[in-house]
């Protein structure tokens, strides 16, 4: 005769049995699933090293510009958002003009993948000179260094310090519009900020636009 504790026994290891199989049943990655990313690059920390090549053929490592102000611009040329602020305004143009010198570097990342919207050394090139953009802009077709980043828009905006350390991350401006420019230019704010020596405030916004167009992560199920 089976005890109240036996059957009790039996039925646990009977529930595990289930559960683990219904585990392994399921799906790792279901199919047309996005990569994911983290928080990336955290305000108030040292900026993850990198370095890409420009459309140009130009390398550029980010420790080589410590010493300058460096603004990094998540960049997709076809992207409605960034033709708000590169053809419709000229918002990126002149933030980066009015600070430009010696001790000042604006580099454009663009990390979406091969034959997705907006990539390749001949798009952009074109890009470059339909907006008249005065600064590199760089390749980052694995995506490698937007995930380092955590970049999901564009534009997504970065702002590191002389000394190396990431001091604003986010919006461009406080207008999340595809079309009207907001009141308040952050990363302007952010370099006047630095340039007299203070802190910016905000560290961080929520950045808004198109979502970069990663390569899937290898070994994932995306159509």
């Amino acid at each position: 005769m089976r005890t109240s504790s036996t059957i009790h026994w039996i039925t646990a290891v009977s529930c595990l049995a289930l559960a683990g199989t219904a585990a392994a049943d399921k799906p790792a990655t279901p199919a047309g699933s996005k990569p994911v990313l983290g928080d990336g690059a955290a305000v108030g920390q040292a900026a993850p090293d990198f370095t890409l090549t420009d459309i140009a053929g130009n390398e550029h490592r980010l420790s080589d510009y410590k010493g300058k102000t460096v603004v990094l611009e998540w960049f997709n040329p076809d992207c409605p958002f960034v033709k708000k602020h590169h053809e419709k305004n000229k918002t990126m143009q002149a933030t980066s003009g009015k600070y430009a010198s010696d001790d000042f570097v604006w580099l454009a990342v663009n990390s979406g993948a091969a034959g997705k919207q907006g990539s390749g050394v001949d798009r952009n090139k074109k890009a470059v000179e339909d907006y008249g953009i005065a600064y590199p802009v760089l390749l980052d077709e694995a995506g490698q260094v937007g995930r380092m980043y955590g970049a999901k828009t564009t534009p997504h905006m970065y702002v590191i310090d002389a000394k190396g350390t990431l001091v604003y991350k986010g919006a461009i401006d406080d207008n999340s519009s595809p079309g009207t420019l907001g009141e308040t230019n952050y990363v302007a704010n952010c370099l006047a900020t630095i340039a007299d020596g203070g802190h910016p405030e905000p560290m961080e916004t929520k950045s808004y636009g198109c979502s970069v167009k990663y390569a899937a992560p290898a070994g994932a199920n995306v159509p």
